[in-house]
């Protein structure tokens, strides 16, 4: 009778009301049947598509007595006309985890009495991965002058960092309390636990007072095809008190390939106009970059007007989607003639939050791992590996365990991995792969993570967050380690694939590793 499950409903799914109940009773001590009518107060939901209950389950949180709970209906998620069949329908996340690549795949090299196995907690781990681009020993720019070796011009930057990034979702996408939560995490891990996490701002800009502060350095910047937020950075450059960890030119993710972003006007708050520079209006980013038809020319004029904005002292990397043209992508960007392109990350259909189409995630994309063995398979036929380093992200950590995935992905290819998903559900996402809440697009987020209503907003505690984020990312080093010990790898073991073994036949394959059956 408090409402307050009804007050915490973002979705405006549930309702009090009264139901009429008609019960017959005989209360004399002989049989006289009487039906008696009581009214009852009650919570229920609406009948309203437009208002249906999305399953987060915010109610039973907030309820004081454990009076209410929601139930979930298997049958509403099947087609209306195939009851009994078909595939499910869900609110925004994918069933493609079913057929994880990285489940079928386990680290079958211990070296215990070959070369013997490290002490995890003891020994010194070099956990770095590169970003931008690495040249080779014969191309460095070393001249003699009389006895001494000098350096006759520069050479394009490098930032060793830790090999995992936080994805780039945007103030916009994500709420400014949960934005402000993974940056203050990714300050926290740099400063106090020297870990050189790097977090990507996601298309949108950034607040000008981090732009001008010292943290800017642990941000990479990002640029995709709508440009937004990019007039405020630009008029920031000459107060910058440090330059940001690199650049990164989106030309598609996992979740949306060659869809765009899109951003709908219920989340286009006053400080995202502000931020973005634009009305409030649903913006759409259009699905590639407008005067650039080739790669050829994105290598031109985009990775050199980026790196000369900056006096080519910060890396410029490249994202697109997997895809069955990813390695002629990469192929391109190996060849690039300035040698400024400084890391080719690739996501896979498996990422994205429940603000992605489902038709997107469902039938749109290529799952990563397959893809970035083909990159780098191409890039040791040419002998040109390790020179432009690979990220790949998408569904890292899906099943909860992301040091194990990334750890798999680097020993197929990657220099790092991109997490993104994880983090959110680090911050108290409620969404999941059956369908629970993924209403991340509507603006109503019962969690306060991906909403700009001030009243939602303020269910997320920043520092709480911050601390899980903290948390778990220690946890992924410390196990990067005890993964690292029993091969015997004092450094990551990028594209060390006689370490991995699959249970799978094609798997085995398709990704060249051993069969173990």
């Amino acid at each position: 009778m408090c409402g307050s499950c009804v007050a915490a409903c973002t979705f405006n799914a549930i309702e009090a009301g009264v139901v009429r109940l008609s019960v017959t009773v005989s209360r004399k001590p002989f049989p006289e049947p009487v039906p008696e009518h009581t009214a009852k107060p009650v919570i229920r939901q609406k009948a309203c598509i437009s208002k249906a209950c999305t399953g987060c389950g915010m109610c039973e949180k907030i309820c004081p007595n454990n009076a209410i709970a929601p139930v979930r209906n298997d049958d509403s998620r099947f087609l209306l006309l195939a009851r009994a069949k078909g595939p499910i329908k869900r609110g925004g996340r994918t069933n493609l985890n079913k057929q994880r690549t990285l489940d079928a795949i386990i680290v079958g090299r211990i070296s215990q009495m070959t070369d013997p196995s490290l002490d995890s907690e003891r020994h010194t781990f070099d956990i770095r991965s590169p970003f931008g681009r690495i040249l080779p020993a014969k191309e460095l720019p070393f001249r003699v002058r009389g006895d001494n070796l000098v350096l006759a011009e520069k050479t394009p930057p490098v930032h060793w960092i830790y090999p995992a990034i936080f994805s780039d979702m945007s103030i916009g996408a994500l709420s400014t309390r949960a934005w402000e939560a993974l940056a203050l995490a990714t300050a926290y891990l740099n400063e106090k636990h020297d870990l050189p996490v790097r977090m990507c701002s996601g298309e949108g800009g950034m607040p000008i007072k981090l732009l001008e502060a010292e943290q800017v350095k642990y941000v990479i910047l990002q640029i995709a095809s709508g440009h937004f937020g990019w007039n405020r950075i630009i008029k920031a450059m000459p107060r910058m008190k440090a330059d940001p960890a690199g650049v990164l030119i989106k030309i598609g993710q996992g979740a949306k390939p060659g869809d765009g972003g899109l951003l709908p006007a219920a989340k286009v708050a006053p400080h995202i106009q502000a931020i973005r520079g634009v009305p409030k209006a649903t913006l759409h980013s259009p699905p590639n970059h407008q005067g650039l038809y080739s790669i050829e020319e994105s290598v031109q004029k985009m990775h050199l007007s980026l790196n000369a904005a900056f006096g080519f002292r910060v890396p410029v990397g490249i994202k697109c989607a997997a895809s069955a043209t990813s390695v002629s992508v990469y192929n391109n960007l190996l060849r690039d003639p300035y040698k400024i392109c400084g890391g080719f990350f690739i996501d896979g259909i498996q990422g994205g939050t429940g603000a992605a189409n489902e038709v997107s995630l469902d039938h749109t994309g290529h799952p990563v791992v397959s893809k970035l063995r083909d990159c780098y398979l191409a890039a040791v036929s040419q002998g040109l590996q390790g020179q432009i380093p690979l990220w790949a992200g998408g569904g890292t950590g899906m099943t909860g365990n992301a040091a194990a995935d990334a750890f798999k992905m680097i020993c197929l290819g990657a220099n790092g991995v991109i997490m993104g998903k994880i983090l959110i559900q680090l911050l108290g996402c409620v969404g999941n792969e059956r369908g629970r809440c993924n209403a991340c697009s509507s603006g109503r987020c019962p969690t306060g993570i991906c909403t700009q209503e001030p009243r939602l907003v303020k269910r997320l505690d920043i520092d709480r967050g911050a601390q899980n984020v903290v948390d778990y990312m220690l946890a992924f080093d410390s196990e990067i380690r005890k993964l690292l010990a029993p091969v015997g790898n004092s450094s990551l073991p990028v594209g060390r694939s006689d370490a991995l073994i699959s249970t799978d036949k094609a798997v085995a394959d398709k990704l060249g590793i051993q069969y173990a059956c």
